[in-house]
């Protein structure tokens, strides 16, 4: 696909989106400048992200911390003001590593974790945001902790200082999910939180209809793998 193409098909994507992404806030009376678009961009080079940074698009979410840190440098030394997520499963262990290269994170899920964070924290001097992970459908496959555990996690996330910004969940696949978008909505309702990461390509205006304020899109924004 010739560069200009390549431009042309991004700068659609992220219009689709986006209007998607405002039809579903008109339908909820909300403001769809509350809601952040997050690219998916995990298993993407640099080559297939450029065009959308062209686009307009500044919020990019990865998977895996090595991945990142091999091609985030040298795109955000052009871009510096591309914000980054970590939208995946994150090791206790790669926390050092988190914190230096995210601005937000998305997957706090356990006590080690939130300790091993607020460790990297006060060593750099860093504080991305960060949101609570909750296995919303109980799936034993899926990180994110209890619907039971998440009063004392996030209080044991409160105590060791970390700048907790929402709840993030998955909902289970194949299942109308706008229940499990609610019942993620009314829980940081209850804990006195604002912001919601929930919804992906397929479900994202669902998502933003029940109160997303941030939503993770990779297929809808970079075609199928």
């Amino acid at each position: 696909m010739a560069i200009d193409e390549a431009g042309e098909a991004a700068a659609e994507a992220r219009a689709a989106v986006i209007g998607g992404i405002a039809r579903a806030a008109k339908l909820a009376q909300r403001d769809s400048a509350g809601v952040t678009l997050i690219a998916v961009s995990k298993t993407h080079d640099a080559t297939a992200i450029a065009p959308l940074i062209a686009a307009g698009q500044r919020d990019f979410g990865e998977n895996r911390v090595a991945e990142a840190q091999a091609k985030w440098p040298d795109l955000r030394a052009l871009h510096p003001d591309i914000v980054l997520h970590c939208v995946g499963q994150l090791q206790s262990n790669k926390a050092d590593d988190a914190v230096a290269l995210f601005d937000v994170i998305h997957s706090v899920d356990r006590p080690s974790l939130v300790t091993a964070l607020a460790k990297a924290i006060d060593r750099q001097g860093r504080r991305p945001d960060c949101f609570v992970q909750v296995n919303i459908g109980d799936e034993a496959q899926k990180g994110g902790c209890t619907i039971a555990d998440l009063p004392k996690l996030l209080e044991t996330a409160r105590t060791a200082g970390l700048p907790i910004a929402g709840l993030m969940a998955v909902p289970p696949f194949d299942i109308e999910p706008a229940p499990y978008f609610a019942l993620l909505a009314k829980l940081a309702r209850d804990h006195g939180l604002q912001g919601l990461s929930m919804g992906m390509s397929g479900d994202y205006e669902t998502a933003v209809t029940l109160g997303a304020t941030h939503v993770r899109v990779g297929t809808a924004l970079f075609g199928s793998r």
